[in-house]
């Protein structure tokens, strides 16, 4: 997979002001560096081995986050190299970002990736687990929870736009509940849907196929 430059112009336009993730898990440094050139600044990785040897081989100045789902053991690999970690969708997860991130005396900022259409094929909390999660965050000093992150059904816009929705619309009651803790950003939209998702006040839009050719 090659960089689009006219792709990535276009898509870095529309959705602004929301940030652009650029997925990058198929492609090599030299790519990350072609996005770059064109004012992508953000890289959203999901295989922890491969982000490594990327990350070692990169000498950019954009930023990198975890956009893929995270086992606990490979946390202590990534803490310290990205900015934001979207899929925090277990406690275990949880447990372990707080463990990493107080051994080296930093906070992570994190996302809670909510489940929001029940899907069995997702991972994710339940919305009628969310509350429980919330309030247990006081037992994780160091992760900096800043949002919601879902990953929409793949079907017809129309429904998808009805679960962006109540996404937008769980993260607004978290803000009203929850005050103690800046919750400001919400990680949804991917190649086949981010224009849906802008309209429901997503803050980050995750795209990989759509940058490339």
């Amino acid at each position: 997979m090659i960089v689009n430059e006219e792709a990535v112009k276009k898509i870095l336009e529309e959705v602004k002001p929301a940030k652009l993730v650029a997925a990058t898990k198929y492609v090599d440094v030299k790519e990350i560096e072609k996005l770059e050139k064109l004012g992508v600044t953000c890289f959203g990785e999901n295989r922890v081995q491969a982000f490594l040897e990327k990350y070692e081989n990169y000498h950019g100045n954009g930023e990198f986050q975890f956009i893929g789902t995270l086992q606990p053991n490979k946390v202590k690999y990534i803490i310290d190299k990205v900015t934001l970690i979207h899929a925090v969708d277990r406690y275990s997860l949880l447990k372990e970002i707080e463990k990493q991130a107080a051994k080296r005396d930093l906070e992570m900022p994190v996302l809670i990736q909510v489940n929001i259409a029940k899907e069995e094929s997702k991972h994710g909390f339940e919305v009628e687990e969310i509350d429980e999660v919330f309030n247990s965050l006081k037992d994780y000093p160091h992760v900096k929870v800043r949002g919601l992150m879902m990953m929409a059904p793949h079907i017809e816009s129309s429904e998808t736009e009805r679960y962006f929705k109540m996404t937008q619309e769980l993260l607004q009651r978290l803000q009203k509940d929850y005050p103690m803790y800046q919750l400001d950003q919400l990680s949804m939209g991917m190649s086949n849907d981010y224009h849906e998702a802008l309209k429901h006040g997503s803050t980050m839009i995750r795209i990989g196929s759509a940058l490339f050719k």
